[in-house]
């Protein structure tokens, strides 16, 4: 057989897939099409020795490759990837790539809106319980599985977050609990269409069967009817807003535990650090996961209370002269900002727009209702929001050209009592490198506002 590997794609995780191999006794052949790359800084980035080829690829290595690892920010409808798969290798992505060398237990977590907040925690919970030895938390999140899987061994648990571009193109994946959050429109640019999109989320549980466990949403419709026909894993819900019969719900401000109609109350709102709705589903999911993964109650309720909210995701960052400000970079999508909105409690200076990823805005514009006093908008998507926005009735928008300028208006016209809150609803790629890079300035900006 074959004992080379193509790696598609001279990125981050491209090098780390290359790492990988290596280390699993592979050669390696990286390509990418871009020309204007510099073999020797790549080189220079990798552990071992590896064959780089820029530009067009040649058919004598399709020849010799055993199958192709592809980076998640590779569109898999490419004749790229068209010209592979004709050749007759598998595409892997990164994370069915790591599986294949996974020696412990796997936790596989996706959906829309919640996963960084959600797998954060339940990685938290599993170094609790099993020591930060043996756990291990990879994948969207920002470490790779393929940097980590190497470390994993017999009685080791990973939990890995999954977005639907490392989904796309997974064959042998198989989470012991798996997780899917929510389902709603994001990246349309790249899936198409609504059904690719949501299937691609579907496929964590496409190996499971009735050994494992997955934790999926009630409030959810496409999942609920998912779950209601999915053969294999047991199914567990959660929901924000139903009393379960069976099941992990919110009511009033007390998070509940139910089986066959018993419910066990877990822990008050008061009780942790994070705020909204969003955040006690994100809770409940968590505890979902944990107690399919046999982790003892009171170390799973322990971690969760001693939590604080994610960077960037509805993160607090300073009160200024009576003014709360939030940092909700991390809100990229329209949905994920409509529970920042909801996150907060009184007037609200909402800043929002970036990337187009090809969103519709109707739904978060109408969740304003008389919470959002303002709405500052920047990137490229700032006139079609505001357009959005007027159909609406709401007309009270700024348009800026910098985040120093969103922040010194957004100052200017809160007043105590009331809310500032970075919350785009888009992308950042217009504007900044990340949506962390984008939180932070924006973190930096409000430390240096004048005021108590």
């Amino acid at each position: 057989m074959n004992n080379t590997v193509l790696v598609l794609g001279a990125g981050g995780s491209g090098i780390h897939a290359s790492d990988l191999a290596l280390r699993e006794g592979k050669s390696v052949v990286l390509y990418d099409g871009n020309t204007n790359l510099d073999p020797e800084e790549i080189q220079k980035k990798i552990s071992g020795p590896v064959r780089i080829v820029l530009g067009e690829l040649p058919e004598e290595i399709l020849r010799e490759a055993e199958f192709a690892v592809i980076s998640p920010g590779i569109p898999t409808d490419i004749p790229l990837v068209a010209g592979i798969r004709k050749a007759g290798l598998k595409v892997l992505s990164e994370i069915e790539f790591a599986w294949l060398f996974e020696r412990g237990t796997v936790i596989g977590i996706t959906g829309t809106n919640g996963k960084t907040t959600t797998v954060t925690l339940v990685g938290d919970i599993m170094k609790a319980a099993f020591g930060e030895a043996r756990a291990f938390t990879v994948g969207n999140i920002g470490t790779p599985y393929t940097e980590k899987v190497s470390e994993t061994r017999e009685g080791s648990v990973t939990t890995v977050e999954l977005s639907s571009f490392q989904l796309e193109t997974v064959d042998t994946f198989h989470p012991h609990v798996s997780a899917i959050l929510n389902i709603t429109p994001d990246h349309l640019n790249r899936h198409h269409t609504m059904e690719a999109y949501a299937e691609a989320k579907e496929r964590v549980t496409e190996n499971q069967d009735a050994d494992d466990t997955v934790v999926m949403n009630w409030e959810d419709e496409r999942l609920r009817a998912f779950g209601e026909h999915l053969q294999g894993p047991k199914v567990l819900w959660f929901s924000g807003l139903h009393e379960l019969k069976d099941g992990y719900y919110l009511k009033g401000d007390t998070l509940y535990a139910a089986e066959d109609g018993v419910n066990t109350a877990l822990l008050r709102t008061d009780e942790v650090h994070l705020v909204g709705r969003c955040n006690y589903e994100n809770i409940l999911a968590a505890i979902a996961v944990s107690d399919a993964m046999n982790v003892p109650r009171e170390t799973t309720l322990q971690v969760v209370k001693e939590f604080r909210a994610v960077s960037h995701r509805i993160e607090f960052t300073r009160t200024v002269n009576g003014v709360r400000y939030y940092d909700d970079s991390k809100g990229t999508n329209p949905d994920a900002a409509i529970q920042g909105i909801r996150a907060m409690n009184s007037k609200t200076v909402l800043i929002g727009g970036g990337y187009d990823k090809g969103s519709e805005f109707d739904d978060w514009i109408k969740e304003f209702g008389d919470k959002v006093k303002l709405l500052i908008l920047m990137g490229t998507t700032a006139r079609k929001i505001a357009d959005t926005a007027e159909k609406y009735g709401f007309t009270n928008v700024v348009f800026v050209s910098s985040m120093e300028e969103a922040v010194q208006k957004a100052y200017e016209a809160a007043l105590p009592g009331e809310n500032v809150l970075l919350s785009p609803a888009c992308a950042s790629w217009d504007m900044f490198k990340s949506y962390e890079q984008r939180g932070d300035i924006f973190k930096k900006l409000v430390r240096e506002l004048p005021g108590e």
